[in-house]
């Protein structure tokens, strides 16, 4: 069986996640805590990141685009993620420029940074409580992005065209990991709203819904499909 290498709350490894659950690919997953990486990884992945994803136990593939590609190539023969003609495609290949590029950089890096990674680092590599100005930026930037997705939303049945797609996976994966905490202000944005209902409902989607971080409840609405 194939193994992604992965860390619960980490928005590229839950992309992949939901994109093998789409082509129907079993997994099993390996746990990597980003404030403790592990030899092995540096061994896998010179980056120390992850995800790494390996079909069998001597072919890592590193790399959020790379991996997605890869899938695409070989596993889309009952399902593509990277829909339609050359245009299409390159709508696709835009949003998830979006969403791993500027959503992360604005939203998911500092929230995620802030609210789990310096949780568990030592004082002296940066551990601690929380920036709380950098989350309140981040949350601003927030606003935008849903406003931008709930846009996207209501012209088109996904986010890049009329078939779901990897920026619709991107996207959620990265507003899931936000949703964790419970602080997306999603009845101020009905259309995202709609659309991350649909994603969430998916079967795909159904075992991020249980995951945990070891002392760090989830939201009250995070594994409800009806919030």
């Amino acid at each position: 069986m194939p193994s992604l290498i992965h860390f619960t709350l980490d928005p590229f490894s839950r992309r992949l996640r939901l994109a093998l659950a789409e082509y129907g690919v079993p997994v099993e997953l390996i746990d990597e805590l980003p404030w403790e990486p592990s030899a092995d990884i540096f061994e896998l992945n010179p980056a120390g990141t992850v995800p790494v994803y390996l079909e069998d136990a001597a072919t890592p593939v590193c790399g959020i685009e790379a991996i997605g590609e890869y899938l695409e190539e070989t596993k889309s023969d009952r399902l593509s993620l990277i829909p339609g003609d050359a245009f299409a495609r390159a709508e696709v290949r835009r949003l998830l420029g979006w969403f791993d590029g500027k959503f992360y950089a604005e939203v998911s890096e500092p929230i995620l940074t802030e609210k789990v990674i310096r949780r568990f680092l030592p004082r002296e590599k940066g551990g601690g409580g929380p920036d709380t100005g950098r989350v309140r930026q981040a949350m601003a930037q927030l606003r935008s992005h849903l406003d931008y997705i709930g846009h996207l939303a209501d012209r088109r049945p996904w986010l890049a065209g009329g078939d779901l797609s990897l920026a619709d996976l991107g996207a959620a994966a990265h507003l899931s990991a936000i949703d964790y905490f419970g602080d997306v202000p999603w009845a101020d944005y009905p259309d995202a709203k709609s659309w991350f209902q649909r994603v969430k409902s998916r079967p795909s989607f159904r075992p991020l819904l249980a995951d945990m971080v070891r002392g760090i409840t989830p939201g009250p609405h995070y594994a409800d499909l009806d919030f």
